[in-house]
């Protein structure tokens, strides 16, 4: 990458803290190990989050994972499951973890600008006895992840209200591409772009996402 030359590069933290300003109490003093009552209220009321991992050598995935609010379970106060979905069964977060299991969570709640983060140690279960409690619609998860909560806070919601993310008079879905011309292009050249868009049209959200 050629950088202009008026690009200045921020190299310590020393630095960092002198155009940024210390942290604010409040918080500082945020942040917990063990889930309130409120963290588990917020994760069952959630039904989505992102997962962020990274790999030996530095590089870095974030991936979500959605369904009915309260997939994600709560087993004690330090740990929670989520379950795997069928999906693209690409695995690159899975495979993070299976050489760096450290994890970060994002919670969202439609409609609040909050969030909820969860940063912890993970692992891989291929079966335990919760997960008969995580079916859905008759699919049992084949894998789910474990994770043992090191660091939870909530986060203010400036940077929703900053992109208007809730308000719906914002939205414009068609601003970008179709997913069938994205797909045309990047992932499915043989297919015609009508064959694209009757598969990604009304009924792609109607299939049966468990299969």
């Amino acid at each position: 990458m050629t950088e202009p030359e008026q690009t200045v590069e921020i190299t310590s933290e020393a630095e960092l803290r002198q155009l940024l300003g210390p942290v604010a109490p409040a918080a500082a003093k945020k942040e917990r190990q063990s889930l309130h009552e409120h963290h588990r209220q917020w994760i069952a009321r959630s039904p989505l989050c992102l997962i962020g991992t990274s790999a030996a050598d530095g590089s870095c995935d974030v991936s979500p994972k959605g369904d009915p609010p309260g997939f994600v379970k709560v087993l004690d106060d330090t740990t929670l499951v989520i379950p795997d979905r069928p999906g693209n069964r690409r695995t690159d977060s899975y495979r993070n973890i299976l050489a760096n299991p450290r994890v970060g969570l994002l919670f969202l709640v439609p409609g609040r600008g909050d969030t909820l983060r969860v940063n912890g140690r993970a692992r891989l279960l291929r079966d335990a006895p919760f997960f008969d409690g995580m079916t859905v619609k008759g699919h049992r998860p084949a894998i789910a992840l474990l994770v043992e909560t090191e660091q939870i806070y909530f986060h203010c919601s400036r940077a929703f209200l900053r992109s208007g993310l809730w308000q719906t008079h914002t939205w414009d879905p068609d601003a970008a591409p179709s997913r069938a011309s994205i797909s045309k292009s990047l992932e499915k050249p043989e297919k015609s772009l009508e064959e694209l868009e009757r598969y990604y049209g009304p009924q792609y959200g109607q299939n049966d996402l468990y299969a």
